[in-house]
């Protein structure tokens, strides 16, 4: 007896490995930062968000750990937002009609994008006035 059956649904490009598995990586990652930045406008201001300041923060007289906070809190804004559009289109691929739970799902979201911005203004502030 098997004691793990193969699943019914599993991808068919789960399979791949090696050198082949990381370039196709590379590639569909490539592709979800071009549909976040086409389709997502709150990405594409975070993006212009990043390109600011994050050369600031590496022109700031603080020390090596303080540029990775702050350059760290700034991408990991872009990382929110990111996974929050995922969220945001594969409940809109499920339905489109208004429901609680993706009301629910999508509030949530965006509160982690929001926890996110917070997180940058209370490093920087930390950083640069304490």
């Amino acid at each position: 007896m098997n004691p793990s059956p193969e699943p019914l649904n599993e991808s068919p490009f789960k399979g791949k490995s090696g050198i082949r598995r990381v370039i196709n990586a590379l590639g569909y990652s490539i592709q979800g930062l071009k549909a976040a930045y086409h389709h997502e406008s709150a990405f594409r201001q975070e993006v212009i968000l990043s390109v600011l300041l994050i050369p600031i923060s590496l022109f700031l007289k603080t020390s090596g750990v303080g540029h990775a906070l702050m350059v760290g809190s700034v991408l990991l804004v872009l990382l929110v937002e990111l996974l929050n559009s995922a969220v945001e289109a594969a409940v809109d691929r499920v339905s489109l009609e208004k429901h609680r739970l993706s009301k629910r799902a999508k509030d949530i979201g965006s509160a982690a994008v929001l926890i996110s911005l917070i997180n940058v203004a209370v490093i920087w502030l930390l950083i640069l006035f304490y």
